[in-house]
């Protein structure tokens, strides 16, 4: 398999990591999303990112479908030492795994990720040149992101993982935002102990050491970013 992607593209993270989870080997390509090449509107029409080439058919465009497919392939092999369901439990408990994946990949890469994203690397990293940050937008998206932290801290102080009792797609769509905002040195996290302690979970697994060692030009992450107890 194939997954296009971007390094700092928090959907594109979010399937690295099931597919580590899953143990699913993946060739990484990597796209800049800011470019719109024809090549690649062709596969995509839609511009977005990631996109599974599996060789075996019609590539699978977007964090959603690729999730759902890649919980399909492993559904039959729960418990034999591929790794643990995407989407775990009965209706009800799967149902509140997909609105938690909505919430991070909607509503978090709206009011947050999306737009700093663009304030402090995409825009300069684009070519527009140098680039003035808007500093109340900047306070609003703060405003934002204090606010996530906070309904991710609930939820770890209520549940074993985001979701429920078990490790789900909706832990790997969270820290695919956390970690690019982490990245970014943007997330005060003594302010926000319960998330923290629910982030250096997700650290600690193995999955996730590959999105530590992730480097982009122009921009040095802070010292605790690959730290697994900081």
């Amino acid at each position: 398999m194939q997954l296009t992607h971007y390094p700092l593209c928090p959907h594109s993270r979010s399937i690295r990591l099931a597919l580590g989870e899953l143990r699913l080997d993946a060739a990484l390509v990597e796209e800049k999303p800011w470019t719109w090449r024809p090549e690649f509107l062709s596969v995509n029409p839609a511009g977005d990112l990631p996109v599974l080439d599996t060789g075996s058919g019609t590539p699978i465009c977007g964090a959603y479908a690729i999730s759902e497919y890649l919980a399909d392939i492993r559904a039959d092999h729960t418990g034999d030492g591929h790794g643990p369901p995407l989407f775990p439990g009965d209706p009800d408990e799967r149902a509140e795994v997909r609105r938690l994946v909505a919430w991070f990949h909607n509503k978090c890469d709206r009011e947050v990720t999306r737009e700093f994203l663009y304030e402090k690397y995409y825009a300069q990293a684009s070519g527009q040149g140098r680039h003035a940050p808007d500093s109340e937008n900047l306070r609003a998206l703060t405003s934002n992101l204090r606010y996530h932290l906070r309904y991710v801290g609930f939820l770890a102080d209520h549940r074993r993982w985001l979701a429920g009792e078990e490790l789900s797609f909706a832990d790997l769509a969270a820290a695919g935002h956390l970690s690019i905002l982490d990245y970014l040195g943007l997330i005060a996290w003594d302010d926000h102990p319960a998330a923290r302690s629910w982030y250096v979970r997700m650290k600690s697994r193995p999955a996730f050491q590959p999105l530590l060692a992730d480097h982009l030009p122009g921009w040095t992450p802070p010292t605790h970013y690959s730290d697994l107890d900081f």
